[in-house]
């Protein structure tokens, strides 16, 4: 079961200066930046997906600008992404087409034989059809046919399966280097059964599942179940966007060839509590809440109170150059534990304040974040890893801060599950 990674331009600047919280001397964006297969001594993934969708075109922009997109077209995906395969080998290079960039469309902005061509052009290992993303998921208790679905529905499912068809003929001429992957789209287990047979009766043996996003793993279960009873063992399955990865369990009991996910990165600074990651003696996955020091001048909810007149920046300004000083000084053995703490939450009472909220309903709240705090810095974990970003950020990695510092925690996440990943397969194989 290998991991792929969901690019989305995550890089970071090594020369990021993090007192002065700015990038370093004369860094230029991309070129000077690195992933987190450069940053780190070992790729923290097994390949790296990269969609349509965020690479854009001139029609339907991504995130990639205009000289990045040139780039990337010009040289090709593995030189772009600085990923060869001579330090690589057996990595794998995905592509799809982003269907939730574009799922408010009628239809995919992509045809089969473009999106051929974008694979071929781009050197890609393996590569998605052009699917349709479809929301609708049956309860256990419902079994709708095509006949009984909506309409939208309906022309999503056939759209996906039509592009399916094309893109295989079309994928051919790409090379023998190259795997074609029918996408699964399906409003329940029933629907992307019938779905994953006519792929597999075109000739696909490697079929990816889409929609299963907003899915509870309960019925992600079910679609693989009906699935691996009705489909030949030689078709691999792979799980578009799997987020749900503390479920490895269950992709393995159902023989899932592979899966890709954003989801230890984007937890670092998108997830309430479950900021950074570490594994236990027994081989769990933990994890630690961040320490929250925004920046007061750039903050927009600081910015907000300022204007509205509730807030003086001034005092704001000291109050966070009081909790990084605090936090610093506890990491560095210059104080304790209850002094850096009283710092970060003057200045988190600051950032949180509501006049509409009870004074005993503010109290219980910063009870809640400042033992979440505690339970950070009072383990201090970033003691006990030895990967990069700890050994050269040490505390820093921990405050919830700036992109850099926050992608940091990210990479650090992504080498935690990685480690965790292969000792899950040594432990099943």
């Amino acid at each position: 079961m290998r991991f792929v990674f969901a690019d989305s331009v995550d890089t970071v600047d090594p020369g990021y200066d993090f007192v002065a919280d700015r990038n370093g001397e004369g860094r230029s964006v991309h070129r000077d930046d690195q992933y987190p297969h450069e940053f780190l001594e070992q790729a923290p993934y097994d390949g790296i997906l990269v969609s349509r969708g965020i690479v854009g075109d001139a029609r339907y922009p991504g995130k990639y600008s205009e000289a990045q997109l040139m780039r990337f077209r010009r040289e090709g995906a593995r030189r772009f992404l600085r990923y060869p395969l001579e330090r690589f080998p057996d990595s794998l290079l995905m592509g799809d087409c982003g269907a939730f960039t574009y799922r408010n469309l009628p239809e995919p902005p992509y045809s089969a034989e473009d999106t051929a061509e974008f694979y071929a052009d781009g050197g890609f290992t393996h590569g998605c059809s052009p699917d349709h993303l479809i929301f609708d998921f049956d309860d256990v208790s419902v079994t709708r046919t095509l006949g009984d679905v909506p309409d939208d529905v309906r022309r999503r499912y056939e759209i996906t399966i039509q592009n399916a068809a094309e893109f295989y003929k079309a994928a051919r001429g790409i090379g023998a280097g190259f795997t074609s992957m029918g996408v699964i789209q399906g409003w329940s287990a029933e629907s992307m059964t019938q779905a994953a047979l006519n792929l597999a009766s075109m000739g696909y043996e490697y079929l990816a599942i889409g929609g299963t996003v907003p899915l509870k793993i309960d019925q992600i279960r079910r679609v693989l179940h009906a699935l691996r009873d009705a489909l030949p063992a030689r078709v691999r399955l792979h799980l578009l966007g799997f987020g749900k990865i503390e479920e490895l369990a269950t992709l393995e009991r159902y023989g899932v060839s592979s899966f890709d996910t954003t989801s230890p990165l984007l937890r670092a600074f998108k997830d309430a509590r479950k900021n950074y990651w570490v594994r236990t003696a027994g081989g769990d996955l933990s994890y630690y809440t961040a320490i929250r020091i925004p920046q007061a001048t750039e903050n927009n909810k600081l910015k907000h109170k300022a204007l509205e007149g509730s807030l003086n920046q001034e005092d704001a300004r000291r109050l966070e150059d009081s909790a990084l000083r605090g936090v610093r000084a506890y990491a560095a053995g210059g104080a304790t534990l209850d002094e850096s703490l009283d710092a970060v939450m003057d200045y988190w009472a600051v950032l949180n304040w509501d006049e509409e909220v009870s004074p005993n309903r503010r109290a219980d709240a910063a009870a809640r974040q400042r033992k979440a705090y505690a339970h950070t810095l009072g383990d201090r974990p970033w003691e006990r890893c030895s990967c990069r970003v700890c050994r050269e950020s040490g505390v820093e990695a921990l405050i919830f801060r700036t992109s850099n510092r926050n992608k940091r925690r990210g990479i650090h996440n992504l080498h935690v599950f990685h480690t965790h990943l292969s000792e899950f397969r040594q432990d099943n194989a």
